[in-house]
C-alpha cells in the first residue's frame, strides 16, 4: 500500500535562529489582576459553596461526605491516562524525524501548555502559544510549527465534532438510548457537522495559492497586498489539514492519543457520577452533555471558569438528570480534570524554561565548535 509522507505536505521555508524568540508573554496590569484574581475567587466560592447550599442542593452536598472512594481514585486514574493520550498525540504529530524533544520534554511542553489553557481563556490561546514557542526553540521552522500545530488541533477537535455529530444525532433519533430535547441534541450535532466540514473542504484549497496570490499582489498597490495576506490564511490552514489528512492515511497509531484524551476524561465525569450515585445518566448523555459543556472554554474567562462548569451542569438538566447529583458529578469532575493538573503544569513550565535554555546553551556551544575549526 502506497503512503503519502505528511512532511511532503508541508511548507519549507528558510533557515532561521529559534534563540531570537523570547516566551509568550501576556501584559497585565495591577488593576486586570486584581479583577482576574476577584473573578476567580468568587467563581470558585459560588460553584463550591454558595450554588451547593441554595434551595434543593444541601441534602445532595452531603453526598460529598460519602462519596465512593474507588470511583474518586477510578477517575483520577482515568484523568492520568486522558493527559497520557494528549502527550501520545503531541509526540505522533511534532516529533517526526530528528528532534530533540524525548518524552520528558514533550510531558513538559504538554503539561505547561494545558496548564496555560487552563489559566488563560480564549479557546486555549495560551496553550498554543506556549506550546508553539518551545518547538520553535527546540529548532523546529516557525512555518512548520504552524502547519503542524494546526494538523495537531485538527486531529484533536475531529473527535470532539465526530463526538458531537454521533452523540446528537443518535439520541435524537432514538439509536442512543436516553432523552433527546431538539435545542440539546440536533442544534450541537449539527454544529459539529458545520464545523467538520468546513475545516476539511479547506484541504481543497490548491498547495500553490499562497504563491498564486503572492505574484498577483507583486506590482500592485497595498490594498492587493492586504488582501493577499488575508486570503493566504486559508491556505495555511489547508496545509494543516492536508498534513493531519496524510498521518492519518498513514494509519499511524498515535492518532488515536487525541480518542484517548477525551474518552478517559469523559470517562473521569462518569465516575464523578458513580462515585455519587447508583443511579447514573446513560453514556449517550455523559457525552454530549460533556461535549455542549466544554463549549464554555470558549468564553472569554481564565479556564472557562463558571463556563464549562454551568454548561455541563445546564446540559444536564436540559437531559432530566438531577440537578443537585449533576452539580455534585461536574464539580468533582473538575476539581480532577482542572484544578489538580494547574499544580504540575506550573512545575512543568518551571522545567520547560530549564530545558529551553540548556537547547540555547547546546547550540551556541556547537556554533562556538564550528567557528574554531
Amino acid at each position: 500500500m502506497s503512503t503519502v509522507d505528511p512532511r511532503a505536505l508541508e511548507p519549507v521555508e528558510p533557515q532561521e535562529s529559534p534563540d531570537d524568540e523570547a516566551p509568550p508573554k501576556i501584559v497585565i496590569t495591577r488593576r486586570q489582576a486584581l479583577a482576574f484574581g476577584l473573578f476567580v475567587a468568587s467563581a470558585v466560592a459560588f460553584l463550591y459553596f454558595v450554588l451547593p447550599k441554595l434551595t434543593g442542593l444541601k441534602e445532595t452536598w452531603h453526598r460529598l461526605d460519602h462519596g465512593d472512594p474507588g470511583w474518586l481514585v477510578a477517575a483520577g486514574l482515568f484523568e492520568v491516562v486522558s493527559f497520557g493520550g494528549y502527550i501520545w498525540l503531541f509526540r505522533t504529530i511534532f516529533i517526526r524525524g530528528e528532534t530533540r524533544i524525548g518524552w520528558r520534554e514533550s510531558y513538559q511542553i504538554t503539561m505547561a501548555g494545558l496548564a496555560a489553557t487552563r489559566l488563560f481563556a480564549a479557546a486555549g490561546a495560551g496553550g498554543i502559544a506556549l506550546t508553539a514557542w518551545a518547538l520553535r526553540r527546540s529548532g523546529m521552522k516557525r512555518r512548520l510549527v504552524a502547519c503542524r500545530m494546526v494538523a495537531f488541533m485538527v486531529l484533536l477537535y475531529t473527535v470532539y465534532a465526530l463526538a458531537l455529530m454521533i452523540g446528537g444525532f443518535g439520541l435524537y433519533l432514538h439509536v442512543l438510548h436516553g432523552s433527546a430535547p431538539f435545542a440539546i441534541t440536533m442544534v450541537p450535532a449539527i454544529f459539529g457537522a458545520v464545523v467538520f466540514v468546513l475545516i476539511y473542504t479547506t484541504a481543497l484549497v490548491p498547495q500553490d495559492v499562497e504563491r498564486r496570490l503572492g505574484g498577483w499582489a507583486e506590482g500592485h498597490g497595498r490594498g492587493h497586498k492586504i488582501l493577499a495576506r488575508l486570503a493566504a490564511a486559508p491556505a495555511s490552514l489547508a496545509s494543516g489539514v492536508r498534513t493531519a489528512v496524510g498521518i492519518v492515511r498513514d494509519r499511524e497509531l498515535g492518532v488515536l492519543g487525541g480518542v484517548v484524551w477525551w474518552a478517559f476524561d469523559i470517562a473521569t465525569l462518569w465516575a464523578a457520577f458513580h462515585a455519587f450515585s447508583d443511579t447514573t445518566p446513560v453514556i449517550g448523555i455523559i457525552v454530549v452533555a460533556y461535549f455542549v459543556g466544554m463549549l464554555g472554554n470558549t468564553l472569554p474567562l481564565p479556564g472557562g471558569i463558571g463556563g464549562v462548569d454551568g454548561g455541563m451542569i445546564g446540559a444536564f438538566a436540559a437531559f432530566g438528570v438531577d440537578f443537585g447529583l449533576a452539580t455534585v458529578a461536574v464539580l468533582t469532575y473538575r476539581a480532577f480534570s482542572f484544578w489538580l493538573p494547574t499544580l504540575p503544569g506550573a512545575v512543568a513550565y518551571l522545567q520547560l524554561r530549564k530545558t529551553v535554555a540548556h537547547w540555547r546553551d547546546e547550540r551556541r556551544a556547537a556554533g562556538t565548535i564550528l567557528s574554531e575549526v
